[in-house]
C-alpha cells in the first residue's frame, strides 16, 4: 500500500511542479484550488473517506461466509452510490454560481468567474471518483493492496499532459485557457483512474451486479453505519471548506499557498497515517469480536501508532524548521518565485506543528469503527473544528496563511487527543510506559537532526534551490536514521534490515 501511494505522490508531486510552472501562485491558481476543493468534498463524502469504515467491515464478514451475498452486496453499494453522487453532481452544475460565491466569497468578481467556470468541468469527477472509492473497499477486502493506491497517478499523469499540451497550443489563452485544459484532463484522469482497477474488481466478484436497492443483506448495515460517519466525514470536509473560505480572504496567492502547503502535508499523512491505518482496519474489526478483544485492539492500536508516529515525528520536525527550503526544491520554477517559497514555507512549518495528531487520528477513530461506534468519532470531530475554526480565523488576521494552517493544525491534534482519551476510558490505556518512551526517542532524534539540518541550510544558503533542498534534507534524513538505529528504536531496525538484508550492527 505504501508504495502505491508512494508512486502516485510521486506523479502527484511531478504535477504539482508542473503547476507551479504555469500558474504560480497567482489569481488562476486561487481559482483552480478553489474549483476542486468543492467536488473534492463531496467525493470524499460519498467515497473513500467514508466507505471503507462502513462497506469493508460488512462485506469483509460477508465474503467470509457467502461469496453470493458479499457480491450482492457490493453491486447494490456501487449503483446506490452512483445514484446519489450522479444527483449531488448534477445540482452542482446547476448551482455553481451560488456555491463559488458561498465558499470562495473572498474572490474578486475575476477569480469568482473563473472558479465558477470550473467548478461546472470539475463536478462530474465526483460520480467517477466514487466509483474508484469502491474499487479500493473491494481490492482492499481481497488484499490487493497496491492498485488502488497505484492507480490515482494516472488521474495526475492526465493532469500532466493536459498542462503542457495547452501550454504548447493555446498560448494565445493564457492562464484562463491552460486552466480550462486542466480541468477536462483532471476528468480525464478519474475514467482512466477507475478503468484500471475495474477488471479486477470484476474478476474477484465474479462479475458485477449493479443495481439500486436496499434488498441484499448487508446493505441496511452499512447504510446504518454510514450515516454517522457522513457527519464525520461532512465535519471533516467543512472544515476544507472553512479553510478556502477564509483562504479566500488572504489576497491574491493565499489560497494557493494553502494548497501547494497542504500537498506537501498529505504525503507523510496518506502515507504513512492512511496505509498504516487501512491496512489495521479489517484486522481490528476481526480483533473487536475476539475472545480478548480489548488486549488485542489495545496491543495492534499501540504498534500502528509507533509506526506511524517513527516516520511521521521527523516530517513534522522537517516541515516546521526547513520549511522555505523543502518549498523551494519542490517548487521554484517558472512564476513560483522566492517571494512565494517564502510564503508556502511558513504555511508549512504551521501545518508541520499539528502533522502527527492528523496522521494518527484515523488509527484512534479505526479502533470505535472496529467496535461498531460511529457516534464519538463525529461527536469528537464537531467539537474540534469549532476550536479549528475560531482559531484559524483568529490566526489569519494576524499571520495570514500561515495562521489559517496553525489554526488546523491545532485543531486537528486536539481531535486526536480527545481520540486517544475516549479510546482509554472504552478498551483501557492504550500507549504505555515503553511506548512513551519510544516516542520520547524519536522526538529527541528527530530535534537532533532538524538542528544539523538549519545548521546545514546557513552553509549553503547562497545555493541553487534543488541542491540546497537535497543537502539541507540529506543531512537531516541520514541525521535521524543514524540517530533512532543507535537507539534501538524498533521499526528503525526493521527498515535497516529492509535495505541492507541484514541486521543492524
Amino acid at each position: 500500500m505504501a508504495a502505491g501511494i508512494f508512486v502516485t505522490r510521486v506523479l502527484g508531486y511531478v504535477r504539482e511542479r508542473v503547476f507551479a510552472h504555469y500558474f504560480g501562485n497567482g489569481a488562476a491558481a486561487d481559482a483552480f484550488r478553489a474549483a476542486l476543493r468543492i467536488p473534492n468534498a463531496l467525493r470524499n463524502l460519498l467515497g473513500e473517506g467514508t466507505l471503507s469504515a462502513s462497506f469493508i467491515p460488512v462485506y469483509a464478514r460477508l465474503d467470509e461466509q457467502n461469496k453470493d451475498a458479499a457480491r450482492a452486496l457490493a453491486g447494490a453499494i456501487l449503483g446506490l452510490l452512483l445514484l446519489a453522487s450522479g444527483i449531488l453532481a448534477v445540482i452542482g452544475i446547476a448551482f455553481a454560481p451560488a456555491i463559488t460565491a458561498a465558499v470562495a466569497q473572498g474572490f474578486d468578481a475575476p477569480r469568482r468567474e473563473l472558479t465558477t467556470v470550473l467548478v461546472r468541468i470539475l463536478f462530474p469527477m465526483t460520480g467517477l471518483m466514487v466509483v474508484s472509492a469502491w474499487c479500493l473497499g473491494i481490492l482492499n477486502t481481497h488484499r490487493r493492496f497496491f492498485l488502488p493506491y497505484a492507480a490515482p497517478a494516472l488521474w495526475n499523469i492526465a493532469g500532466i499532459a493536459a498542462m503542457v499540451g495547452a501550454a504548447t497550443w493555446l498560448k494565445g489563452e493564457g492562464l484562463y485557457g491552460l486552466s480550462l485544459a486542466l480541468a477536462w484532463g483532471t476528468v480525464v484522469g478519474s475514467v482512466l483512474q477507475i478503468a484500471i482497477q475495474l477488471p479486477t474488481c470484476w474478476r474477484l466478484l465474479g462479475g458485477i451486479p449493479l443495481r439500486v436497492s436496499l434488498a441484499p443483506e448487508g446493505v441496511r448495515q452499512v447504510i446504518t453505519a454510514w450515516l454517522p460517519l457522513l457527519i464525520g466525514a461532512g465535519v471533516a470536509q467543512l472544515s476544507g471548506l472553512i479553510d478556502t473560505f477564509l483562504g479566500s480572504f488572504t489576497g491574491e496567492g493565499g489560497l494557493a499557498s494553502l494548497g501547494y502547503a497542504q500537498l506537501v502535508q498529505v504525503l507523510p499523512i496518506s502515507l504513512f497515517g492512511v496505509a498504516v491505518t487501512a491496512v489495521a482496519l479489517p484486522d481490528l474489526s476481526r480483533d473487536a469480536i475476539a475472545e480478548a478483544a480489548n488486549e488485542q485492539l489495545r496491543a495492534r492500536i499501540a504498534v500502528g501508532f509507533r509506526r506511524i508516529a517513527f516516520f511521521v515525528i521527523p516530517a513534522a520536525f522537517a516541515f516546521t524548521a526547513l520549511g522555505p527550503q523543502i518549498i523551494g526544491a519542490l517548487f521554484q520554477t517558472g512564476r513560483f518565485d522566492a517571494d512565494d517559497t517564502m510564503l508556502v514555507g511558513g504555511v508549512l512549518a504551521a501545518y508541520g506543528i499539528g502533522l502527527l495528531g492528523q496522521s494518527t487520528v484515523k488509527l484512534f477513530a479505526s479502533g470505535f469503527y472496529a467496535m461498531r461506534d460511529t457516534r464519538t468519532p463525529v461527536r469528537i470531530a464537531i467539537t474540534s473544528l469549532v476550536i479549528s475554526a475560531l482559531l484559524s480565523w483568529f490566526f489569519m488576521r494576524r499571520l495570514g496563511p500561515a495562521g489559517i494552517a496553525l489554526g488546523s493544525s491545532i485543531g486537528g491534534t486536539f481531535n486526536t487527543v480527545l481520540h486517544l482519551y475516549d479510546l482509554d476510558k472504552r478498551i483501557g490505556t492504550i500507549l504505555q510506559r515503553t511506548d512513551w518512551r519510544t516516542l520520547a526517542l524519536v522526538v529527541a532524534a528527530a530535534l537532533i537532526a532538524a538542528l544539523l539540518g538549519m545548521a546545514a541550510g546557513r552553509l549553503v544558503a547562497g545555493w541553487r534551490p534543488i541542491p540546497q533542498g537535497i543537502a539541507v534534507l540529506g543531512i537531516f534524513g541520514v541525521a535521524y536514521g543514524a540517530l533512532t538505529t543507535a537507539f534501538r528504536h524498533p521499526d528503525a531496525i526493521r527498515a535497516w534490515q529492509s535495505l541492507t538484508g541484514s541486521p543492524a550492527s
